[in-house]
């Protein structure tokens, strides 16, 4: 190694503030206050590691004591400013706060600022990690920080602001350093590749980025590192080698796994990304952001999307998936069997995604069961008592089933002799409430218009095809259950059958009204997925 080497983090180390990436809110503020004279006696940069506190806060030190300065734009050859940038500036004291934290040195601090500065305008502390300064060492402070000489200016740099005393908070000027966003560091890695002569990928450097989780620092040092392994060419599989990192397509798959409720696929990805060292952890990491840019997807949406793996979600099922994903996060990181925790929950996150709050599943119920007017009027006899809350359910799908219809005829459980064109919606038998909606659908094709009525027995519809069914099913003794339900849809379907010029299969699917499949699909969470023709044998089992 070269003695004059120096990592690319020192090297492309911002010099003015020009160079600062991600921060424009910091960097602006700042530049103004320069400018109008607005320059105040203490400040504190807040962020995450890397985002450039110490970088900003030197920065800030050379515009105030470059030549002829204050100045924002000041010239990087400058000599007074760049004594700061080599450490060698008698007016620009940078303190660690971690080591430098007791009463006695922050006291030797305070009579230290009592001296006029010796070459430039201002004499500026730079403390690092400030929280770590001790309570007693914070209240030392206080009275030098709030009426500090003139010529002093002290600016503070921490991790963790939580830890820093309020009445010192509330004595500084405070700037938020955010994450820097993934395009950013790329651009920047790019400009460093091309000075540095290295060949890389766009690929390669989004790996970089998404590991470096918006800190500049670590992107450049993970950039240097890969240098050091793959030379003047760097790819996209061998950051992920060396790094363990998942690729972007498997994320997205096993993220469609686990919306579509894929058992036997999320666990085939685990065991190829364990079998292949890949970091489980960092897995869980990427797979949270990408169930949270759903979410967000889906809030924009108005409830749904279908954003991973083109399963479509509700934001409940999404906020559960993420709630779950989280929960196990500490399972993964700090448990005996990494692997087997990440599938247990993985696997528990799924169950959660299909779980369903009973205060949204009585309110979607409720809303469900009540009447309009129009349907309230034809339903109830003058008065009747009011039924129960599954049964008025009940009711209105039959009496919107059968006023849809009634417009747009739709055959139910066609006959397997029935002509090809007259095939219909295939109905689940294991569900009371469709059945009875498809019973008013077959009546619908009969020749019925108009909401039916109810009695004890169940519903009465106003035409003397279906007055007659009703007759049947009373004579039989026989309640509107699964099986009454088949024998008269399977009626109504061979009477059907009988029309000519009935509408091709791809009408009748369409035919089916928006609020009715809605509805449906919500409240018994199935998918209306395809139309089959359902054999005439199958119901007389």
């Amino acid at each position: 190694m070269s003695p004059s080497y120096q990592v690319i983090a020192r090297k492309w180390r911002p010099q003015t503030f020009a160079d600062l990436v991600g921060q424009d809110h910091v960097v602006r503020t700042l530049t103004n206050a320069i400018t109008r004279g607005r320059i105040a006696h203490a400040y504190l940069f807040v962020g995450p590691r890397g985002t450039g506190k110490t970088s900003t806060a030197r920065i800030f030190a050379k515009a105030l004591n470059c030549t002829d300065g204050p100045n924002a734009d000041f010239d990087p050859a400058d000599p007074a400013v760049q004594s700061i940038t080599d450490g060698t500036s008698m007016d620009v004291i940078e303190i660690d706060g971690a080591s430098n934290n007791s009463v006695d040195q922050i006291r030797d601090l305070r009579d230290d600022v009592r001296y006029a500065p010796t070459q430039g305008k201002y004499k500026i502390y730079i403390i690092d990690e400030v929280h770590m300064l001790s309570n007693q060492a914070f209240n030392a402070l206080l009275k030098t920080l709030e009426e500090p000489p003139e010529h002093v200016k002290f600016v503070f740099a921490t991790t963790d602001v939580q830890k820093v005393l309020p009445t010192i908070l509330s004595r500084c000027q405070r700037f938020d350093l955010k994450p820097i966003p993934d395009n950013l560091i790329v651009g920047r890695l790019k400009q460093i590749a091309i000075d540095e002569k290295i060949k890389v990928t766009d690929a390669a450097l989004a790996c970089i980025a998404r590991m470096a989780d918006g800190g500049m620092r670590d992107a450049q040092s993970i950039f240097d590192q890969m240098i050091s392994f793959c030379g003047t060419e760097i790819s996209e599989p061998d950051v992920l080698d060396v790094y363990g990192l998942v690729s972007v397509e498997k994320i997205s798959a096993l993220a469609g796994a686990v919306a579509a409720g894929d058992h036997r696929k999320i666990i085939e990805i685990v065991d190829e990304c364990d079998e292949s060292g890949r970091d489980l952890v960092r897995l869980l990491t990427d797979l949270q952001a990408l169930v949270r840019q759903a979410l967000l997807d889906a809030i924009a949406k108005n409830g749904r999307t279908d954003l991973l793996g083109g399963i479509a979600l509700t934001t409940e099922q999404l906020t559960r998936l993420l709630d779950g994903l989280r929960e196990g996060e500490g399972g993964v990181k700090l448990g005996l069997s990494e692997k087997i925790n990440f599938e247990v929950t993985l696997l528990k996150a799924v169950e959660a995604s299909r779980s369903r709050a009973i205060d949204s599943l009585i309110k979607e119920l409720a809303a469900l069961a009540e009447e309009s007017p129009s349907i309230a009027a034809s339903t109830y006899a003058a008065g009747e008592k009011k039924k129960g809350l599954i049964d008025r359910l009940e009711m209105r799908l039959s009496a919107e089933f059968a006023a849809a219809q009634a417009a747009q005829p739709l055959i139910v459980n066609v006959p397997e002799d029935a002509p090809d064109e007259k095939a219909g919606v295939e109905i689940q038998p294991h569900m009371p409430t469709i059945e009875v909606a498809a019973i008013a659908a077959a009546t619908a094709t009969t020749g019925a218009t108009g909401a039916p009525t109810f009695d004890e027995e169940g519903p009465v519809w106003p035409t003397e095809a279906s007055a007659a069914i009703s007759a049947e099913v009373a004579e039989r003794g026989e309640t509107l259950n699964s099986k009454t339900a088949r024998e008269l849809a399977e009626a109504a379907a061979e009477a059907a059958a009988e029309k000519k010029n009935l509408p091709s299969l791809g009408e009748l699917v369409d035919r089916i009204p928006s609020d009715v499949r809605d509805t449906v699909e919500d409240l018994f969470r199935v998918k209306w997925t395809q139309v089959v023709r359902v054999p005439r044998k199958t119901f007389k089992e």
